[in-house]
């Protein structure tokens, strides 16, 4: 076995360990369990070592290096509008139940008592969530 990468983190080494997998290349993790323990000694053992058979090296080289941003780039856009869950309208407005109350205490005692939550309401059907 030939150490390819070294890293810090055993979460690191276990993902670079599954790409190589996914790709067909046998890879082995040394001293995961170790730093896992005392991460103090990831410094001194040198980091999780990733390791792969000498035939498959230079592939799993290859492999870590290649870039694939560009495959993230092509993935559809995720519509982030919070809708809302009776008429998937996105036409929400913002309520804030028991601010005056929280002001009000703030005033009075200097802390404020009352919990102020963030809620949002249908603008068309008044649904509140």
């Amino acid at each position: 076995m030939i150490t390819i990468a070294r890293y810090s983190l055993p979460i690191e080494a276990q993902i670079a360990r599954a790409s190589l997998e996914a790709a067909g290349i046998p890879a082995f993790i040394a001293d995961e369990h170790t730093i896992n323990m005392n991460w103090l000694y990831s410094d001194a053992l040198g980091g999780v070592r990733l390791q792969v058979p000498a035939a498959h090296a230079e592939e799993a080289l290859a492999l870590l290096q290649a870039d694939h941003s560009a495959a993230l780039t092509n993935e559809q856009p995720v519509d982030e509008t919070p809708r809302c869950r009776q008429c998937r309208s996105a036409n929400l407005r913002e309520r804030r139940p028991g601010r005056r109350l929280a002001f009000l205490f703030w005033i009075l005692v200097n802390i404020p008592l009352w919990p102020v939550r963030r809620r949002m309401e249908c603008a068309d059907c008044g649904a509140r969530q």
